[in-house]
């Protein structure tokens, strides 16, 4: 086994000690990252996004305007809409403020992905994000707070866009489904501490100091993406990673082999050398041109996403069932009011989403792992639940009952939220590494900007028109149906998992075996166990 190791190497290598010069560069000393803490460190990141979802929209520092009796006693507004005396459209704007970034930029960083590396825009993103919530907390009127607003929807796209890459790369191979769900399991848990969060510093202080303290727990993860050494993504090739300088010692040796160099002298010279011709071409393009290469690609890959079949039936379904939950999570607490006479209808709502949301999340992605994680399958258990969960939720409003109600809606809620995990994972593994970033980035505006965004208002015509909440929750519901539907129709479409294809960046899958993507915790490269005895 040995002998045929060495005979590899032989077949790569011209030479032993060229190797050896690869294997020095390539072996730091282990880091303290491991895939695991990598994950923490993504779930607390995006905990702390939806947390700040969570606070804007809490009592604490949302706020109430002013009011006056008919004796003429006044009592003075509370919160962001109090101070800035903002109606009702204008708080409604400000809530969703955030989406007009988030949507414009999210396909931006997915973009750039390709060209700058992946965890340094995640850096660059989580500043704009942090310093927008320190804006937040000194704004001074309706457009201060808005522009602040839109300006933590571009933090957060770079974060949306990449992290999920990031977590499927590293996550153990049995186990994909599951720490993807435990990931999104931060969206549900995250809003609940928000409103907690927000109701608290509202309460006992002021509403601005909500938005301080966001900014104070995320700067350190902000700094973690600039300190850190990059993070290699697959299909991805960056010259910061000590995967680029191997290939750069790689083509040294090679024509070291073919010159009959020996000595570390030409070898250095070789490397300037290839090192200040790269540096020379790059200057010598213009900014413009950059500018047009990005988008030549970008619409090249948009091309490439809109024809494939799996991504678009899989969004589709996607945004289907985005319109029910987004909806939900406006108009549930008002319906259930109207329908049932809930004196605590934001909370027994809210309490139903925290913990079917948590709960229903990681058994989606656990159950996807132990039957076996593939597009097929993932497309099985996303029409399964989904056409289960809303047909418990629609039989739920049919009850008169509240407690009844209660009961069958929490189990439709349970089954619906069980597809997070397979819904990303079809995102992430129907296309090339490459591909994976402008994929999650793409799936994301396309749910708001059809699903939740839209529906709300829709939603509010439609009881307009009908003036019966239950009606309109039935109606609703029923859309849960076509959602199914498409995603049972991706059952039968040819797929493909493309999570291993080679792109043309992308590093072989012998290098990819002996490495591993985290930080400086690198294994010694396939050149140096070859060279060794």
């Amino acid at each position: 086994m040995a002998q045929k190791e060495a005979k590899t190497s032989e077949e790569v290598k011209p030479s032993a000690e060229p190797a050896m010069v690869i294997a020095s560069t390539a072996a730091p000393a282990p880091s303290w990252f491991t895939p695991k803490r990598l994950l923490a460190i993504f779930c607390v990141i995006n905990l702390l996004n939806y947390v700040d979802r969570g606070a804007i929209a809490s009592n604490g520092v949302n706020g109430s305007l002013g009011t006056c009796t008919e004796s003429g006693v006044c009592t003075s507004g509370t919160g962001i809409q109090g101070d800035f005396n903002l109606s009702n459209f204008e708080d409604g704007v400000l809530s969703s403020a955030f989406m007009v970034g988030l949507l414009l930029a999210s396909p931006i960083f997915a973009s750039l992905a390709k060209s700058v590396s992946p965890f340094r825009l995640i850096g660059v993103g989580l500043s704009v994000w942090t310093f927008a919530t320190i804006g937040c907390g000194f704004s001074f009127n309706f457009w201060s707070i808005t522009l602040c607003r839109m300006l933590v929807g571009v933090g957060e796209a770079s974060f949306i866009s990449l992290a999920a890459p990031f977590i499927d790369d590293n996550a153990p191979a049995p186990q994909k489904t599951a720490w993807l769900a435990i990931f999104y399991m931060c969206i549900p848990s995250g809003y609940a501490l928000g409103y907690v969060y927000g109701g608290l510093v509202g309460s006992h202080s002021n509403w601005r100091y909500a938005f301080w303290g966001e900014a104070i727990l995320m700067l350190p993860f902000a700094i973690l993406g600039f300190v850190m050494k990059p993070l290699q993504l697959k299909g991805f090739f960056h010259p910061e990673s000590t995967k680029a300088l191997t290939a750069v010692e790689t083509a040294v040796s090679e024509v070291q082999g073919s010159d009959n160099l020996n000595g570390k002298d030409g070898s250095f010279s070789i490397k300037e050398d290839l090192r200040d011709s790269t540096i020379q071409k790059s200057s010598k393009l213009k900014v413009g041109t950059k500018i047009m290469n990005q988008i030549s690609r970008f619409m090249k890959d948009m091309k490439v996403l809109l024809v494939d079949k799996v991504y678009v039936v899989n969004v589709l379904g996607y945004i289907a069932y985005n319109f029910v939950i987004g909806a939900y999570s406006y108009w549930g607490p008002k319906a259930g009011y109207n329908i049932y006479h809930m004196n605590d209808a934001d909370l027994i709502f809210g309490g139903i989403t925290i913990v079917c949301g948590i709960l229903g999340t990681l058994a989606g992605g656990f159950v996807l792992d132990y039957i076996s994680s593939t597009i097929s399958n993932a497309f099985k258990l996303l029409s399964a639940v989904t056409l289960l969960g809303g047909a418990c939720c629609f039989g739920a409003f049919c009850f008169k009952n509240m407690y009844a109600f209660l009961a069958l809606f929490a189990v439709g809620e349970l089954l619906v939220f069980a597809t997070q995990g397979p819904v990303n994972y079809i995102c992430l593994h129907c296309v090339k590494p490459s591909m994976r970033p402008l994929s999650m980035a793409i799936s994301t505006v396309s749910i708001h900007l059809f699903g939740d965004v839209p529906s709300a208002p829709l939603v509010g015509v439609l009881q307009d028109s009908i003036n019966n909440w239950r009606v309109t929750a039935l109606i609703l519901t029923s859309i849960f149906i076509p959602a199914a539907g498409i995603w049972f129709i991706g059952i039968f479409l040819h797929s493909v998992d493309r999570f291993n294809e080679e792109s043309e960046n992308q590093i072989t899958t012998t290098e990819r075996s002996n490495t591993t993507p985290l930080l400086k915790g690198k294994k010694t490269e396939t050149t140096k166990s070859a060279s060794e005895p």
